[in-house]
């Protein structure tokens, strides 16, 4: 099944950015590389009239909780801007935000302390 019908489904700009924080920021977790992955192209694939990812590459490649919420997603996108506004009330509501052990080890030399800025 193809996904390139979900740009149109947003109510504007403005909710189709706020989806796609609620994704970046509660479902893609980079210690599992491979699923953040297909996340973030379906994370792309909101925004785009082309297909970035299919329905099939997301069942292969997400677990079975998030493959739930994405489906339900997709289902809402294809509904209602109403359904929409549900859903991210629905994720908001039971996922707390990705901690970025990536980015926080960056930042941090061995021992704790900050790493200075230039």
């Amino acid at each position: 099944m193809t996904l390139t019908d979900l740009p149109a489904g947003f109510r504007d700009e403005e909710q189709r950015g706020y989806v796609r924080r609620v994704i970046h920021d509660r479902l893609a977790d980079d210690r599992d590389q491979q699923e953040c992955r297909y996340l973030m192209r379906f994370w792309w694939q909101l925004g785009m009239p082309y297909q970035e990812v299919t329905l099939d590459q997301l069942r292969a490649n997400l677990d079975e909780a998030k493959l739930r919420l994405v489906e339900e997603l997709i289902d809402a996108v294809r509904t209602s801007p109403e359904a929409i506004d549900d859903w991210i009330d629905t994720v908001e509501g039971s996922l707390p935000v990705v901690r970025d052990r990536g980015f926080e080890e960056a930042r941090t030399w061995p021992g704790g302390k900050a790493r200075p800025t230039p």
